[in-house]
């Protein structure tokens, strides 16, 4: 046993410090990057803002309308061949990943998928755990069947394992384990890492190999958004910030919930209407009963079902978030995203902001 005594960070422990700038305008700040990739050779440009592969958010309705604004989703590991060709609508190829996991059958699926679709050029190797060997010889099994795809992998959280996905293969190593709002991985397992040291260590250590890396999960604002891109993610994943929508596709519930005021006239308790989504962790009881059938007797839920509020389309919420980035920017005088890290200075905080009236 060993300890580690070195100070690590989350997105709530630090603040951005605001520094002179010749921006006059949030208008002036250009969010859209353009990399190209270690291994596929593949460019991409647009907003590096991604939909995680859950249910209720990585769908082909979410990627209609995430392309419209350059936004990348990654869709469910769920999706079969059926499904893309029962959806009816219209989306940008360039801007999805289709998901698998480590099995036979998952990758069975996949090959099935990329042989009817040769247009899309991005795989997201998805796993809670991304430190078995049995992943990392996945990765360059799937590196070695498209070595012109551009090959996510993950999730990790420390420099070695980033390094070691990277030279099996990845040219974008995916960071996180247990910050995400409906993950129970810290609870259950008691592992994890703060997330925005995660993402300065790991950035650093894909970096070097001339590989990216994407802040998978811990973000509740948009103000978390732009510390991972500060901190040196080149994409940063949202699920529960995009979840509650249209495109989620989820079924919208109403409950009529006490106001806590009774009627004047007729005294009786007064209700009102209240319509939310249910949202859940991909390692929660909920989505193992779905995709699995039933929880395997050898394991333990590790996330959480929850009742969030009924959104509506999701662009509304897109733009609050991106207004949210350019301010940052504006802040402390970057006048493009690819300068951000550039120009932040994180300042340790005890308290973020005055959660009187929250």
């Amino acid at each position: 046993m060993r300890i580690e005594a070195d100070l690590k960070l989350d997105f709530s422990d630090v603040l951005f410090r605001p520094k002179r700038s010749t921006l006059k305008s949030r208008k002036e700040v250009d969010l859209n990057r353009e990399y190209t990739f270690k291994y596929s050779k593949h460019s991409y440009q647009g907003i590096p803002i991604m939909a995680a592969n859950m249910d209720g958010v990585g769908t082909l309705k979410m990627a209609e309308s995430l392309s419209q604004k350059g936004l990348f989703t990654c869709l469910v590991k769920s999706y079969t061949l059926a499904d893309f060709k029962t959806f009816k609508g219209t989306y940008d190829p360039r801007l999805i990943a289709v998901s698998t996991g480590t099995s036979d059958k998952d990758l069975d699926n996949l090959q099935e998928i990329l042989k009817a679709h040769p247009e899309f050029h991005t795989i997201c190797i998805d796993v809670a755990n991304g430190y078995s060997e049995h992943f990392g010889d996945y990765v360059a099994r799937v590196r070695k069947l498209y070595p012109d795809h551009i090959l996510i992998a993950g999730n990790v959280v420390t420099a070695d394992m980033t390094q070691e996905l990277v030279l099996r293969g990845a040219d974008i190593v995916k960071v996180g384990i247990g910050p995400g709002s409906v993950c129970t991985t810290r609870i259950q397992t008691g592992v994890g890492y703060p997330q925005l040291s995660a993402i300065i260590e790991c950035a650093d250590a894909a970096h070097g190999l001339g590989a990216h890396i994407i802040a998978d999960g811990g973000c509740t604002c948009p103000g978390d958004v732009a510390k991972a891109f500060g901190a040196g993610a080149d994409f940063v994943m949202l699920g529960g910030m995009l979840a509650g929508h249209d495109e989620g596709e989820g079924q919208i519930v109403t409950k009529h919930e006490f106001t806590g005021d009774l009627d004047p006239q007729s005294h009786q308790m007064m209700f009102e209407p209240y319509q939310y989504v249910e949202f859940y962790g991909m390692s929660s009881d909920t989505a193992m009963k779905k995709h699995k059938g039933e929880m395997a007797d050898y394991r333990s839920s590790e996330g959480r079902t929850v009742k969030i509020p009924y959104r509506g389309p999701v662009l509304a919420t897109v733009k609050d978030i991106l207004g949210g980035i350019r301010s940052t920017c504006t802040y402390v005088g970057a006048e493009n995203l690819k300068s951000l890290s550039k120009c932040t200075t994180f300042i340790r905080v005890a308290r973020q902001f005055n959660d009187v009236f929250a």
